[in-house]
């Protein structure tokens, strides 16, 4: 057992595919005679026809001809042009052509020559006769353009299979032949036979690009014509012999000799006895010969010689079906087609079936012949003697199937294909058009998670859920067919518009995409929108339109109707009221919105009527609030139990700096952590039966407490526990006492190496992206084995931050100059435009009247937008939360026109700053800045009073408006965090970055 791999240590890496067959003919300089040429291809039409064969075969870069007829003017084209072959027609009247091609070659060396003609009994006579040292082969030509293919890709195949070969283990077929004409005849159906096979396989891969690539794989085919020149290709790649064409009788030693194949086989049993052997001979009498060796043999003067020949290497070399059989009847057990019929077949295979073809390197020959390197290397290497059983025989290939197939899959972007998706599947699309924002997002990851395999770990794998994106296509399909647009462009309600657009349905098409994806997926289903405009670089739309959730259910019909019905309603939010409003805030027209929706299974374990993951959360690579000995650049994390909704809906959350976990400010005493942990958390209701969908996404999302999580029994392994007695906080869960949710096992204790992958991730993604990045992520705790968790990404979209430079330092800026000064500022640069003040009165303030407050911020907001005006905005708590008892419960549609935001703390008011919301992120997006003051805890100032003294527009018992008539000069510098509002106006300086 020495040489079996441990499953566990099965980690494959996928085959560079690119960087085969580089070496390639792209132009041949034929030299013919004008009636010769003619004749090549009855009339004259040699690029067409051999283009032709290309396509048919799905191949690309056809080699174009130049056709000249003299020496003279060959070496005219030879001297201003690049050639890679040369073919030569030689005209019988004038050998002089042999002479030609001598010279050609002196000049030229590196340019291979072959000569192609009509081979009689006459011709071959003058051949006989010429010096040919000049010539690399020579070819029968009776009219068939596949022989020109031939040409083409033998002489590829013997300048790329060195490289090739060594750098990832593709096969050759090594076809040993002196004669002329059979060769041309043999060669011609091989590699006929080879593409044609190649092509039925690389259907297997995921989309058109990589079917090309896996195309390069194929077994190169080689031709000796001599038992020396045999035996040394043999040599040079005997652990890529895939197998063997030979005639009987050729030159060895320098004569013909009538058993040279016999002792050529016997070579070749000597070094490697499971190589496939096929003999093929005039002589009848030889299959003698090929039974002492275990070898298949054809007769040449059979006149089904190209059927016997195909039959042969079909059956030897690992090509169409992979027959099981019973090794002791010969009778045909199980049909292999494909990769997933061998995975389903493997584990019913009977023992006496698996040793035979284990012995006969069967197995490895089915994964050689398409290209599947990885696994096909393995089993080569591992002798049928080593096996205890054949149990341990057939988990091997099982696992190397499944980690073969997981490797293909991650980081493609594959085309949609119902025979092809199932659990391994990683990202595929349904439909042509683009794949939105989110989607490009999760491409990305998927490719950036496949370029970094260390990041999974045995006991901690990292990856993205079953992803499927139905593109934009579908929707601009769904919106012309179903005439959606005129209700969609007018004024009606979101409520009006959702039941309109449930009215409709999806094409046709992609009904049956839709229920495979169904059958393959076993947790609920998150429906994301994902338009062109979302996560952009330069303009994230993030939150803006709607998700919904759909519980699994064992009714697939039940189950296709709501996952239709959630898709739609995707749709439907793009028009609605807010959407509309962010446009245009954003100076975008609806015309341009395009959505694609992603399918995503959604991470986490049932527990009873609910369904969430252990945790979920945000990580950004800059941390705009970096608290001790952070630094901005180690970036900023925010975890919480539950769906993730509940952070970017601006839940309260455990943050920590993925680069000092062990600190965190909301454990450092416990009058802390039981006040600002994490209470509530959100998780699907799998109660609902989704019967009516409702414009607002999160109808079956609830809102639950830490009592019902612990009845669900996930606690346990993710809180610590108050000790009244002690008053302190022990680790762990203990029966009695306050349960804090702390993480402290994942962060403290370093169970799972969670802020080690995410401080990487972040690294990984900023430096792809160019820019810093945010993330977004689920991590689930195994339920059968305590040992291991599953980390998946969910999102990366870029942080959009200014470039402007302020060239000074605003930390010396005397407070009595400013009306806002803070240290803590995100945001960068300075801001000219702004002559007026939004803010909510200090005195008497009230967090009960927060949601007053915010209808009232809406309709002032929505004034500006009106006249296009900026403003600074000043109000207590946290902008944005969900929580009205945290701040003021505004979406980013109700203050878009705001140019500054400044959270500030009042004395029996003071609430920590928020991170990572999709309502952050939208700030940040449009570079405005965002200030938090608290100046009880002389953390920054805000001179309310300065702003009472000036007139107001407007007036209530809540907000006040101010303007100026020159207007407020807010300058922050993002690098040091501190931001100024100044009273004054004075001179600007600003340098470019």
């Amino acid at each position: 057992m020495s040489n079996i791999p441990r499953l566990k240590d099965i980690a494959l890496r996928d085959t560079p595919f690119a960087d085969l067959m580089n070496m390639r003919i792209y132009n041949i300089l034929l030299i013919a005679t004008k009636y010769d040429a003619f004749m090549l291809e009855d009339d004259g039409r040699v690029d067409e026809e051999i283009f032709n064969e290309y396509t048919n075969l799905g191949l690309r870069y056809p080699p174009r001809f130049t056709q000249v007829t003299t020496r003279e003017e060959a070496m005219d084209k030879l001297e201003r042009f690049n050639f890679e072959l040369i073919i030569v027609m030689p005209n019988m009247d004038n050998s002089d052509i042999f002479l030609d091609a001598k010279e050609i070659k002196k000049r030229y060396p590196q340019i291979p020559i072959v000569v192609l003609t009509p081979f009689s009994r006459e011709v071959s006579k003058r051949v006989e006769g010429e010096d040919l040292s000049s010539i690399d082969y020579i070819f029968s030509w009776l009219g068939d353009p596949q022989l020109l293919v031939a040409i083409v890709k033998l002489v590829e195949d013997k300048w790329n299979a060195p490289h090739d070969c060594a750098s990832v283990g593709v096969q050759i077929i090594l076809l040993v032949e002196d004669s002329v004409r059979f060769y041309s005849s043999a060669l011609t159906h091989l590699f006929q036979y080879v593409l044609e096979q190649s092509l039925i396989f690389s259907k297997e891969a995921l989309n058109d690009q990589l079917r090309t690539m896996r195309m390069r794989g194929r077994p190169k085919i080689m031709l000796a014509r001599t038992y020396e020149e045999a035996v040394a290709i043999f040599d040079a790649y005997q652990d890529n012999i895939l197998g063997l064409v030979s005639d009987m009788s050729f030159s060895k030693e320098g004569r013909k000799q009538q058993l040279a194949g016999f002792d050529l086989g016997r070579y070749v049993r000597s070094k490697d006895k499971h190589v496939p052997i096929i003999y093929e001979s005039s002589d009848t009498d030889n299959e003698k010969y090929a039974c002492m060796l275990e070898a298949s043999f054809i007769a040449k003067t059979s006149k089904t010689y190209p059927q016997d020949l195909r039959r042969e290497v079909n059956a030897r070399f690992g090509f169409g079906d992979f027959n099981i059989i019973n090794p002791f009847s010969g009778e045909t057990i199980f049909c292999i087609k494909t990769l997933k019929d061998l995975q389903h077949t493997i584990f019913n295979i009977p023992d006496d079936s698996m040793r035979y073809h284990l012995a006969r390197n069967h197995f490895s020959r089915f994964f050689y012949s398409r290209a599947m390197f990885p696994p096909a290397v393995i089993l080569k290497n591992v002798e049928v003697t080593e096996y205890d059983d054949m149990n341990e025989a057939r988990e091997l290939i099982f696992n190397l199937i499944m980690s073969y197939r997981r490797m293909k899959n991650e980081g493609v972007v594959a085309i949609f294909s119902r025979d092809m998706f199932d659990e391994y599947s990683h990202f595929a699309r349904i439909g042509k058009g683009s794949l939105g924002g989110k989607g490009r997002g999760l491409a990305f990851i998927g490719t950036m998670v496949k370029r970094y395999p260390k990041l999974s770990r045995e006991n901690f794998t990292v990856d993205i859920p079953i992803t499927v994106v139905v593109c934009t296509d579908v929707f601009d399909e769904f919106m012309q067919s179903n005439e959606l647009y005129p209700i969609a462009l007018s004024n009606a309600s979101d409520e009006e518009i959702l039941q309109a657009f449930l009215k409709a349905d999806l094409p046709d098409r992609i009904h049956a995409d839709l229920r495979k994806f169904l059958d393959v997926v076993h947790n609920p289903i998150a429906v994301r929108s994902s338009s062109i405009l979302e996560d952009s670089h330069y303009q994230p739309f993030a939150g803006v339109y709607a998700t919904y959730m759909i519980p699994y259910s064992e009714d697939k019909e039940q189950l296709l109707h709501c996952m239709k019905q959630a898709i739609i309603g995707v749709y439907a939010s793009v028009f609605y009221r807010d959407s509309k409003t962010y446009l245009t805030a954003t100076q975008n027209l609806i015309d341009q919105e395009k959505m694609s929706v992603v399918l995503q299974e959604v991470v986490g374990s049932t527990h009873g009527t609910h369904f969430y993951p252990t945790l979920s959360g945000v990580a950004r690579s800059l941390n705009f609030y970096p608290i001790g000995e952070e630094l901005p650049s180690e970036g900023i994390a925010q975890i919480a139990l539950g769906l993730g909704k509940y952070i970017v809906d601006g839940g309260v959350t455990l943050r920590f700096s993925p680069q000092h976990p062990h600190h965190i400010l909301q454990l450092s005493t416990p009058e802390y952590a039981i006040r600002e942990t994490q209470r509530n958390f959100y998780a699907l209701d799998l109660s609902n039966d989704v019967s009516q969908f409702s414009p607002n996404d999160g109808f079956n999302i609830l809102n639950l407490t830490l009592q019902d999580a612990d009845a669900d029994g996930t606690l346990k392994r993710i809180v610590s526990t108050y000790d009244i007695q002690s008053q302190s906080i022990i680790p762990g869960y203990m029966e009695r006492g306050r349960k804090i949710l702390s993480f402290a096992n994942i962060l403290q204790y370093d169970q799972f190496p969670l802020a080690e992958i995410i401080s990487r991730l972040l690294e990984i993604g900023a430096r792809e992206m160019g820019r810093p990045v945010e993330i977004e992520f689920s991590m689930n705790l195994d339920a059968k084995d305590a040992s291991k968790a599953h980390f998946y990404l969910l999102q990366i979209r870029p942080i959009v931050d200014s470039k402007e430079r302020v060239d000074e330092d605003l930390m010396l800026t005397d407070e009595s100059e400013c009306i806002i000064h803070s240290s803590k500022v995100l945001g960068n640069g300075i801001v000219t435009d702004v002559q007026h003040v939004v803010y909510i009165k200090s005195a008497g303030y009230d967090a009960a009247h927060n949601r007053d407050i915010a209808t009232e911020i809406s309709l002032i907001n929505q004034q500006m937008l009106e006249r296009d005006l900026n403003y600074i905005l000043v109000g207590p708590g946290r902008w944005g939360s969900s929580d009205p008892w945290l701040g003021i419960p505004v979406k980013w549609a109700q203050i878009c026109q705001a140019r500054i935001i400044v959270e500030n703390g009042l004395q029996n008011y003071q609430i920590d700053p928020s991170q990572g919301t999709h309502f952050f992120q939208n700030l940040t997006s449009f570079g405005v800045g965002y200030f938090t003051v608290n100046s009880y805890t002389h953390d920054g100032m805000f001179d309310e009073a300065y702003l009472n003294s000036l007139p107001a527009t407007y007036e209530s018992e809540h907000v006040r408006v101010v303007e100026r008539k020159d207007p407020f000069i807010i300058k922050m510098d993002g690098r040091h965090s501190v931001g100024v509002v100044l009273k004054s106006v004075p001179e600007i300086r600003v340098s470019p970055q």
